[in-house]
């Protein structure tokens, strides 16, 4: 049967959050006692609870001899907590295993793993065994038992600045998620494999080096048959555009260039459809790189994959500047854009610093969080008011942004404001429009705050000279600086690794400083947003200076 549905690209979240929303049982015994506690984050809800404050109800707690100090449970994604249960940890912990193991194609294949072929020694031993296998001893591969923390902080209170807590006594749990590496055992015969590596949505600095990387390590295995799909998804169905081979030679030097060497596009076909092209073109791997809304297409057509009892491993790498995907440090581009975005900052300063009560205003990329905006602001140290989304403002008003404007003026006598291109959309009319993938497209704050910082000095009969700078597009085209450059290269050779050991919806990724493999399903079911009581966001209001603008 056809899936309906159409693939989705990076930011395309009311319809992932749709199709993936975890449902709530809220029994009539009560599931939660007292409204819920302020110590819970919506991120944090959704993904450990499935419920966030604004879908919490009340209840009421069974009558008891007894009173209870505190009758609190909590859903989880499929177990139900009461945390008066003592072996409520436990359960946790037993969830947590069940929801972050990943998916392998021995799952539906009865498979039987052979020796590896990759090895970093050579010509150090004999030729090989009878399947082709160096015998060293080398001692670099990764155990399959292997996990890394996904959280190392232990929180006393949930009053911390940033606690992130389970339950209301911030109780710590372990939460072990998968090493990436490369395996002693693999479940694919490369002389045999045929690769595919695909770039979906925007564009995004280190795209070309992760390309670079996936064809390098593949080679090294002894993989002979990769090739690029053009233009995202549209590559799998648009008659015309056909798949390119790829090597080690013609991918040598792409890296020094930004953009795709394989081209990006948004949206897609039907699931089914891009499956039928995987099937007529015997893919064995598919290598997707892009945001929240790719990872959910790959997840597509992993499961598409799955139910066709197809052998493909589906294997994805985090791409988006905006640094919004959840449980993992960073994603490649994310430091090259914020490290873009200061020089538009220090434009904007200089401009204004140069006129007579002059006011710079950057608007940065951000379309669901504000952490190009938080660390550019950070690292600039030149910024002095920084908005984003995750922390509502006024522009009117005595707590308003204008106000304190006019501070700046009066006493610095210039001023720098830097925005995030999702910040302030209540404050302005909706259009209603949306792009090729069924994203809402935002309204332009930067322009509004333009104009409404203009016309606010000029009811007020005070001269201000705004100077308006959008980086958006020379910030996505560069190339990778010398941190993502080495971020994109470890991604792409785990997404390698994790393809010939045998996982398959899976993404390779950065989790507290190691690198590691998650289930897609655990990434995409909200996008990662700015903790307004974070130590970060903490630090960039001292570094800025600014009050709270409501």
């Amino acid at each position: 049967m056809e899936n309906p549905l159409p693939l989705l690209d990076d930011n395309h979240f009311e319809l992932v959050h749709i199709l993936i929303k975890m449902a709530v049982s809220l029994k009539s015994s009560g599931s939660f006692c007292s409204t819920p506690p302020q110590w819970l984050h919506s991120t944090r809800d959704r993904i450990l609870y499935g419920y966030s404050h604004s879908n919490a109800k009340e209840c009421t707690c069974k009558k008891t001899k007894r009173p209870a100090p505190l009758c609190v449970k909590a859903t989880s994604t499929k177990v139900e907590l009461d945390f008066n249960d003592p072996s409520w940890k436990q359960k946790f912990q037993e969830d947590w295993d069940k929801r972050f193991n990943l998916p392998r194609i021995t799952d539906i294949y009865d498979l039987k793993p052979r020796p590896t072929t990759f090895s970093l020694k050579k010509n150090r031993s004999p030729a090989g065994d009878e399947n082709g296998t160096p015998m060293d001893k080398w001692n670099g591969y990764v155990n399959s038992d292997d996990r890394a923390l996904l959280k190392v902080i232990k929180y006393s209170s949930p009053n911390s600045a940033g606690a992130e807590c389970i339950d209301p006594d911030c109780s710590w749990v372990e939460q072990w998620v998968h090493r990436a590496g490369p395996r002693k055992e693999i479940y694919y015969e490369p002389e045999e494999v045929k690769a595919a590596i695909v770039t979906c949505g925007g564009l995004c600095p280190g795209l070309n080096d992760v390309i670079r990387q996936i064809v390098f390590t593949l080679e090294t295995y002894g993989v002979k048959n990769i090739v690029g799909i053009p233009f995202g998804y549209r590559g799998f169905f648009e008659k015309g555009l056909k798949e390119m081979p790829l090597s080690r030679h013609l991918v040598e030097n792409i890296n020094l260039a930004g953009g795709s060497f394989l081209g990006v596009s948004r949206g897609g076909a039907k699931t089914s459809e891009i499956v039928d092209s995987i099937q007529a073109r015997r893919i064995d791997m598919l290598f997707v790189l892009g945001g929240n809304g790719t990872h959910a297409g790959a997840n597509a057509i992993h499961e598409e994959c799955r139910k066709r009892k197809l052998k493909v491993s589906v294997v994805a790498v985090p791409k988006t500047i905006d640094n919004d995907i959840l449980l993992m440090d960073k994603t490649f581009g994310f430091d090259t854009a914020v490290e873009e975005a200061q020089r538009a900052i220090n434009s904007a300063y200089i401009e204004a610093r140069s006129a007579y009560h002059g006011i710079g205003l950057v608007k940065l990329m951000g379309r669901s969080s504000g952490f190009i905006a938080m660390h550019a602001s950070l690292s600039s140290g030149q910024v002095d008011v920084c908005l984003i989304p995750e922390v509502p403002f006024t522009l009117d008003g005595e707590y308003g942004v204008l106000r304190h404007l006019e501070h700046l003026l009066k006493t610095k006598g210039f001023c720098v404001v830097c925005v995030a291109e999702a910040a302030g959309q209540e404050l302005l009319q909706k259009s209603g429009a949306t792009d090729a993938s069924g994203n809402v497209i935002l309204s332009d704050i930067g322009v509004h705050m333009q104009q409404k910082i203009k016309m606010h000095f000029k009811d007020i009969g005070v001269p201000a000279d705004v100077k308006y700078i959008d980086p958006t597009y020379m910030v996505r085209a560069c190339r990778a600086n010398a941190s993502d450059a080495i971020l994109c290269t470890v991604l792409g050779q785990n997404a390698v690794h994790g393809a010939f050991a045998g996982f398959s919806g899976i993404t390779s990724c950065i989790c507290n400083t190691h690198y590691v493999y998650l289930p897609i399903t655990e990434v995409i079911t909200a996008p990662k947003r700015v903790n307004p009581n974070s130590r970060m966001w903490h630090r960039c209001l001292t570094s800025t200076g600014q009050p709270d603008f409501h």
